[in-house]
This record gives C-alpha cells, sequence and structure tokens, in this order.
C-alpha cells in the first residue's frame, strides 16, 4: 500500500506504465524533483532524432521521453542483472544503491544535450574546450551539470519504485557523471569494480540508453512497432567474471537488435533528405555560431539551460527583419530552411562495409576530401568545378578492439564457457562498420551532372555496390 502513496505513473507507448517516486520522507528528495527540474524540462524542447523529425512526420518525440524511458530501462536491467552482478563482486552496495544510482545516471545521461543533439556536439561544442582541456561534448558537459547543478539533489535521493538505499549510503553524483561519460584508458580503474562493470550498460553493445533508443525510433518513425526482442535479451544476459555477458541461446536476440540498430541507421538516422538537412544546418551553424550562443556554456550553464531547439528556432526566425546586414542575410536562410527547403540533393550513393581485417581508417573513404578529388578528376573537364559535397555517414556494428569501449561483451557458451563475443561465427559475419558515400549537388542539379557523378562513383568504388538511389 505504501508504495502507491509514494509513487506516480506515467504512460509510455514503448513500455506502458513507467513508475517513479513523488513523496519521500522529510530530508529527501524524490525521482519527481528531478523529472520536474528545468535542466530536464528544457529537454522536452530538444527532439530525439535531431533533423529527422523534418522527414518523418510523426517522429516528434524528443530527449525527455527518451530519458525517462532509459531511466525504466535501467530498473529492468537492474531487475535482470543485480544478482550476478553481487555474485561477481561482493562489495557490491545494495540493490537499491545500484537501482537508484543507475536510474539517475539514465534519466541525466543526456542532460548535456543541446539543440539537435549530437549535431550540436560536431558543429558547436567541439569549438570549445571542456574542463581538463580536450574538446567538449554533451557528455564532458553532462558530467558538470551533474555534479555542479544537480549534485545537492541527488545526494539526497534514498529510493525509487523498487528499492532504497541501505542504512549508511548515499548516491555519489561522481559516481553519476562516471557512468554517463565514454571510458578512456585513463580512467578504466578510476571506480570500483562494480561500477566499471555498470559502465557497461552505457557505453557497451547493448545499453539502456540504446535499448530503449532502437525501441522508440523505431516506434515513432513507423520504421517497426516491434524492433527486437527486448525480454529475450534481458533474459539471457547477466555479469560473469569477465563482465556483461549474454548466454548462448539470447545470442539471436542480440544480433537482432545489432542488426535492427543498423537499419535504423541507414533508413532513419542516415536518411539522404536527413543528411541534406543536416548539410544544410552545417553551413547556417559556421555562418551563426557565434550569434547563436555567447560562448563556452560551461561559462554560461544559466544562459544554455535556457538554451534549446524551441530557443534557437524562434529566435533566428526573426533575423531577417533585423537592421544588421550580415545577421538579416542569415535570417533569409533560416527561413529557407524552417520551410524545409534544404540547399543540397542527395544524388548518387555507393554503401561499403569494413570486416576485422579491412584498413578503414587508411581508405580514401574516411577522408571526404580525398573522395571529393577522386571524383571531381574522373568528372568529365567542363564539371570538374561544379559544387558538391561528399557525405561518409559511418554506423559501427560492434566496437573496434581498439577502441576503450571494446571488450565489454561476451558470450556464454552451450559449452560452459565464457569467451569474447567476436569468437562467435554468427558475430564475426557483422561487418565491424558500415559507410555510406553519398555525392550531394546544389538542388534540382541537370540529368546529366547526375549521371556523370554517378559514373564517376562506380569507377572509384567499383562493381558489386550495394544500391544506388533508385533503389532505396
Amino acid at each position: 500500500m505504501q508504495h502507491i502513496q509514494r509513487e506516480s505513473l506515467c504512460h509510455d507507448p514503448i513500455h506502458g506504465y513507467i513508475p517513479f517516486v513523488s513523496v519521500v520522507d522529510a530530508g529527501e528528495v524524490a525521482e519527481r524533483t528531478l523529472l520536474d527540474h528545468p535542466w530536464l524540462q528544457r529537454l522536452r524542447q530538444i527532439h530525439q532524432l535531431q533533423t529527422a523529425w523534418w522527414v518523418y512526420p510523426s517522429a516528434e518525440h524528443t530527449r525527455f521521453q527518451h530519458v525517462v524511458g532509459t531511466m525504466h530501462m535501467a530498473s529492468r536491467a537492474v531487475a535482470a542483472l543485480y544478482a550476478s552482478l553481487k555474485e561477481v563482486c561482493p562489495d557490491t552496495p545494495s540493490r537499491g544503491f545500484v537501482e537508484c544510482t543507475m536510474r539517475l545516471a539514465a534519466l541525466l545521461h543526456d542532460v548535456g544535450h543541446g539543440p539537435f543533439g549530437h549535431f550540436f556536439d560536431a558543429h558547436f561544442l567541439t569549438h570549445h574546450k571542456a574542463r581538463d582541456g580536450s574538446r567538449l561534448n554533451h557528455e564532458k558537459l553532462g558530467a558538470v551539470i551533474i555534479r555542479e547543478e544537480l549534485g545537492d539533489l541527488l545526494c539526497r535521493i534514498r529510493r525509487c519504485p523498487n528499492s532504497e538505499l541501505a542504512a549508511g549510503e548515499q548516491i555519489d553524483p561522481e559516481q553519476i557523471a562516471w557512468l554517463i561519460t565514454r571510458p578512456t584508458e585513463q580512467d578504466q580503474h578510476a571506480q570500483p569494480r562494480w561500477l566499471g562493470l555498470l559502465r557497461s550498460l552505457f557505453c557497451g553493445l547493448y545499453t539502456v540508453d540504446n535499448m530503449d533508443f532502437v525501441l522508440r525510433d523505431a516506434f515513432m518513425s513507423g520504421y517497426s512497432s516491434r524492433a527486437y526482442d527486448l525480454d529475450r535479451l534481458l533474459r539471457y544476459s547477466f555479469f560473469s567474471e569477465r563482465g556483461l555477458t549474454i548466454h548462448h541461446r539470447g545470442l539471436n536476440a542480440l544480433l537482432r537488435f545489432m542488426q535492427t540498430k543498423s537499419e535504423l541507421f541507414r533508413a532513419v538516422y542516415f536518411h539522404r533528405t536527413v543528411r541534406a538537412i543536416d548539410k544544410t544546418l552545417e553551413g547556417l551553424f559556421r555562418d551563426s555560431r557565434e550569434l547563436l550562443f555567447p560562448g563556452n556554456p560551461l561559462d554560461h550553464l544559466a544562459d544554455y539551460q535556457q538554451f534549446t531547439e524551441w530557443s534557437l528556432l524562434v529566435d533566428v526566425a526573426h533575423w531577417h527583419k533585423l537592421g544588421d546586414l550580415r545577421q538579416r542575410d542569415l535570417g533569409e536562410r533560416w527561413r529557407r530552411l524552417l520551410r524545409r527547403q534544404v540547399d543540397w540533393d542527395a544524388v548518387y550513393e555507393r554503401n561499403l562495409t569494413f570486416g576485422a581485417a579491412d584498413a578503414e581508417q587508411t581508405s580514401i573513404f574516411s577522408d571526404a576530401a580525398m573522395v571529393e578529388q577522386a571524383i571531381r578528376r574522373a568528372l568529365p573537364h567542363e564539371l570538374r568545378d561544379v559544387e558538391m559535397q561528399i557525405d561518409l555517414p559511418r554506423h559501427i556494428y560492434r566496437p573496434h578492439e581498439g577502441k576503450a569501449t571494446a571488450g565489454q561483451n561476451f558470450l556464454y557458451t552451450a559449452g560452459g564457457a565464457t569467451r569474447r563475443l567476436d569468437d562467435d561465427q554468427l558475430f564475426r559475419q557483422l561487418p565491424v562498420a558500415h559507410r555510406m558515400c553519398r555525392v550531394y549537388l546544389r538542388k534540382d542539379p541537370p540529368p546529366e551532372h547526375v549521371k556523370a557523378i554517378a559514373t564517376a562513383l562506380d569507377q572509384l568504388v567499383g562493381s558489386g555496390g550495394e544500391d544506388d538511389l533508385t533503389n532505396m
């Protein structure tokens, strides 16, 4: 009866009812306080699919819906994995501590995002420095927000819908900040092993983040109403001495999840028109950057809290009326984008896959400038100065062995052994990476230009490519 009085429910199209704690004892902080906090509420004004909502009319869902779903996924993961985590690491804190920590990290993992999500990382945040002197991204910015803006609240969280902290335990904002940031070689042993194992649920093959967004993005875009078998994937997962492990009976569920995620990248996130919008937006950000926000968000956190897609798009919509000639010209360009008028057409593409033995990084297809030069050399002389953009979107199927995020997922075989996932034949058949090679020309290009581009790219890639735009 007490849990009914303490908890509230929100209904989600993906997970059904999601419970969260609303009523707590004096001196504590409820999950609802965080959900209603301005740092979380601003995520209602940032789309989950950074520009794909301009292409998929129903994909209007936001980062807020996603982080609430990810919080729920964290509880489901803890329910499935806590017993094995405690067995592998006897010093693991109480289930209540683990579950509350995981839920909070899941809820806050996107708190540093700016307008247009990952696009904003690439075209704004990376132009500024993090506190350690490295390039800023939404994870490092989110970690600062967790420590400095939300830390006092986090320390007073003591319960979640299924459990509560044991006596003497207290949530550590530093651990939450550590969970949501990408591993580096330097910080691999900065926290206890049990927390390091939990980090694989934020940066491994299948995480509380991507298990939610694959289901959510597939459903909201209309791609699929049941993208993969979540129940089976969790049922056959556990922590072994080596790390997060999938029982061989769950391997097909994992492979299906990985394939569906890859298909979403190809069909939705890297859709040719989505990327054309990105190309148009890229030029706008390059020319408008210093007018959009006053500087490094770390130096202007109060302003950043108010900075969302809503605020940005409302702001730029008025620029065409301003007296400053440069800003007025930029305003006309922003107005075109707001009317969904993009500057580029995708005229041809080829698809390439790279296996573990392929030298992807030394390939010409890892460098857009080299691809463009090669295409121009293959064009007729009268077309070699045609304006074009090369797009090389890349999706990683499975972490490369050289990356810090690799080596976090394992397979339990029918013979009772635990080994690396990539020792399995089915897993090895998946490529390491898939890269599109796509050529964009200015809007409405002449047919003869398109034909010449297609011929040049075919010569560069060779025969046997998967498809071109006419087959998509």
